[in-house]
C-alpha cells in the first residue's frame, strides 16, 4: 500500500490533481523498488525514492508521448493495477552517430488500497491525464496551422505487400501495429490485391466511417489514392479526408518529406518508419498542395510529389528491375544510366512566382544561365475556378482543356493576366468541377507572361512540389507540402557524366543547388508546359509511368489535407 505525504505541497496533490498530479508507486517486478511519479502539462518525471544519493531522476517530455493505457495483472490474486506510458524520444543511435526516435516504455504498479477495483480507477486517471495532456503537446511547428484528426480516429491502412522489398506487411506488423495500439487508434487493414485496386475502393467506399486514410507502401499506392478520391462526385469533401504515409516502398518520397517538414534529424528505413509511425499516432493535420496534369489524350491526373521526364524518369521505371534490392535500386539503375547517357528534344516553359523584388529598381538578377533568355513576371498567381460540373477526372475527359474543342479561349488583359472562359455545362446543382485557371488548351499556345526556355535539348525535367525526391535524395531543402509551388528543376545538354553524378551526390545532403553547375537551372513555379519532341521517352508522374507526349501542370495550393508533424 502507497504511503501518505508528511507535507503536501499546496502546489500539487498526492494521486490527485491540482497544479500537477502526483503519486508514489512501485516497479512491476519488484515491490521494494518504489518511485515518485509527478504530470504537469508538458512532463512526467519520475524519481527513484532512494536514501542513496545519485542521479535517479527522469524527465520525458510530453510531446514524444504517444498513448497511455491502464490494465489489471494478469495474476487475478494481485490486488494492483497498472498504467504503461509509451514514449518515442530522440535517442543517440547504438551503432552510428547522430540521434533517432526510440520506444521506451514506463510502467508502474498502484496498490494504494486492497481494493482492486479503486486502484484500477487510479491508474485509469493517471492514463487518462497523461494521454489528454501528451495530446496538447503535439510538436507544432512555428507559423503552421494545423487541425487534428478526430479522436478516437477510426484510420483505413492500405498496405501493398508487394512494394519496395516485398516487406510492408511484415514492417507493419513489426513496428507500426503496436504504436497504433499503443496509441490507442483503431484502424482496419486493407491489403491491396492489383493495380489501381485502392483507387476503385477509395472511389466507391463510404468515406463517412473513417476519419483518416493512411497508405502503407511507396509513393505509387498514395497517388491511386488521391486520384480515387477526385474521381468521386464528392471530391470536395472526399479530398478533405486526412491522408497518412508510411514508408513501405523504394522511394519513400513522401514519407521522407514529411519527416523532414517535423524537423527532425535524418533517418532512414525503420527509423523513418518508427519517425512516421509516431507522426500518426500525434495525429496533427496539415495542407498539401495537389498539381493538377493533363495529357495529350486528354486524362487529367492529379499529383502530390513529380512529374518527371528524362533522366529521372527513366531511372525511375528502369530500375524496377532491381526492385528486390530495395532503395539501393535507384544507385544501380543512376550507374547503368550514366554509363549511356541520353539527351532529349523537346519545348519546356512555365509560368514563374513573382516573388518581391530584392534589389535595387533596376537591377536584374540573373537566374537562367546566360543562353536563356530573360522574361519579365508578368503574373504570379491566379485562384483556381469552381464551375458547376461533375468530377475532376471526369470533366477532363469530356471538355477540359481538350485538344480538339474549340470552346476554351486564352486572352491577355491589360495588365497581362491570364482569364478563361469555359462553357457552363450540364449539372444537378450538387457538384461542381475544378478548374485549371492557369491553362490554356493544349492545342494553344502558352500566354506572354509564361517563360519559354529557349534550349531544346534537355538531359532531364524535374517538377517536384516536396522536399525530397526519395529517402536520400534531398532535392528542395526549402520545400513545404503547402507552400504553394512547383519546383521546376532541368538540366541542359552538354553536362558530362561525372558532373550529373555530382549533382545527385550532392542532393543527399540538399547541397546540388551550391554546385555552380551552369546546366542546373532552379525555377518556382504556378504552372508548366512541356512537349517532348523526341520520338520516344518516358514521363513519370508521382514516379507512375505515363503516357509520353506534351502535359500541362498546375499547382492547387492546400487541396488535400496532410498528417504531418
Amino acid at each position: 500500500m502507497e504511503k501518505g505525504a508528511s507535507e503536501p505541497d499546496p502546489s500539487r496533490q498526492r494521486n490527485g490533481l491540482v497544479g500537477a498530479l502526483y503519486g508514489e508507486f512501485t516497479d512491476t517486478l519488484n515491490d521494494r523498488v518504489r518511485y515518485s511519479v509527478s504530470l504537469t502539462e508538458s512532463a512526467l518525471t519520475i524519481q527513484r525514492i532512494s536514501s542513496s544519493p545519485g542521479r535517479t531522476k527522469v524527465v520525458f517530455n510530453l510531446t514524444d508521448c504517444i498513448g497511455c493505457r491502464a490494465y489489471r495483472g494478469p495474476d487475478s490474486a494481485d490486488v494492483g493495477a497498472y498504467f504503461t506510458a509509451y514514449f518515442y524520444p530522440f535517442k543517440r543511435r547504438w551503432m552510428s552517430a547522430g540521434v533517432a526516435r526510440q520506444r521506451v516504455e514506463q510502467c508502474f504498479r498502484v496498490a494504494l488500497v486492497q481494493d482492486p477495483l479503486a486502484n484500477l480507477q487510479e491508474a485509469e486517471k493517471w492514463a487518462h491525464a497523461i494521454r489528454d495532456a501528451s495530446v496538447l503537446q503535439a510538436p507544432r511547428r512555428d507559423g503552421v496551422a494545423y487541425t487534428e484528426v478526430r479522436r478516437p480516429c477510426r484510420v483505413m491502412i492500405l498496405v501493398n505487400p508487394h512494394s519496395g522489398r516485398g516487406q510492408a506487411l511484415q514492417l507493419f506488423t513489426g513496428h507500426v501495429q503496436g504504436m497504433l495500439t499503443e496509441a490507442s487508434v483503431p484502424y482496419t487493414l486493407v491489403i491491396t490485391e492489383h493495380q489501381n485496386h485502392a483507387r476503385e475502393l477509395v472511389r466507391k467506399a463510404d468515406l463517412s466511417q473513417w476519419d483518416a486514410l493512411v497508405i502503407m507502401s511507396g509513393d505509387g499506392l498514395l497517388f491511386e489514392v488521391i486520384n480515387g478520391l477526385m474521381d468521386r462526385e464528392d471530391w470536395q469533401e472526399a479530398i478533405q479526408t486526412p491522408l497518412g504515409i508510411l514508408p513501405g516502398g523504394s522511394g519513400n518520397a513522401l514519407a521522407a518529406s514529411v519527416h523532414h517538414y517535423s524537423q527532425s534529424p535524418p533517418a532512414w528505413n525503420e527509423e523513418l518508419l518508427l519517425s512516421c509511425g509516431f507522426i500518426l499516432c500525434k495525429g496533427l493535420v496539415g495542407s498539401l498542395d495537389l498539381v493538377s496534369i493533363h495529357l495529350a489524350s486528354q486524362q487529367r491526373l492529379f499529383s502530390f510529389l513529380s512529374l518527371a521526364w528524362g533522366f529521372v524518369a527513366d531511372v525511375d521505371i528502369e530500375s524496377e528491375k532491381y526492385r528486390h534490392v530495395g532503395a539501393i535500386r535507384f544507385l544501380m539503375g543512376t550507374l547503368v544510366r550514366l554509363a549511356s547517357l541520353r539527351v532529349y528534344q523537346g519545348r519546356l516553359a512555365y509560368l514563374p512566382v513573382m516573388e518581391a523584388p530584392k534589389l535595387p529598381k533596376g537591377s536584374i538578377k540573373a537566374t537562367h544561365p546566360p543562353s536563356t533568355p530573360q522574361h519579365p513576371l508578368l503574373c504570379s498567381s491566379l485562384p483556381c475556378r469552381l464551375i458547376p460540373n461533375s468530377s475532376p477526372n471526369q470533366n477532363s475527359r469530356h471538355n477540359h482543356n481538350s485538344t480538339n474543342s474549340n470552346h476554351n479561349t486564352i486572352t491577355n488583359s491589360s495588365n497581362n493576366a491570364i482569364t478563361t472562359k469555359r462553357p457552363e455545362t450540364q449539372s444537378d446543382g450538387k457538384t461542381i468541377a475544378l478548374v485549371d485557371s492557369l491553362l490554356p488548351g493544349l492545342d494553344q499556345p502558352v500566354p506572354e507572361s509564361w517563360t519559354v526556355v529557349k534550349e531544346e535539348d534537355f538531359v532531364l525535367v524535374l517538377a517536384i512540389y516536396q522536399s525530397h525526391l526519395a529517402e536520400d535524395l534531398w532535392t528542395v531543402p526549402g520545400a513545404m507540402a503547402d507552400d504553394g509551388l512547383i519546383h521546376l528543376f532541368y538540366v541542359t545538354a552538354g553536362i558530362s557524366r561525372p558532373a550529373l553524378l555530382r549533382l545527385f551526390l550532392a542532393m543527399e545532403k540538399g547541397a546540388h543547388l551550391a554546385c555552380g553547375c551552369p546546366h542546373l537551372v532552379y525555377e518556382k513555379v504556378k504552372a508548366l508546359r512541356l512537349e517532348p519532341t523526341s520520338p520516344q521517352g518516358v514521363i513519370t508522374v508521382d514516379g507512375e509511368m505515363v503516357e509520353y507526349g506534351p502535359v500541362q501542370a498546375q499547382i492547387h495550393p492546400g487541396l488535400a489535407r496532410l498528417i504531418c508533424g
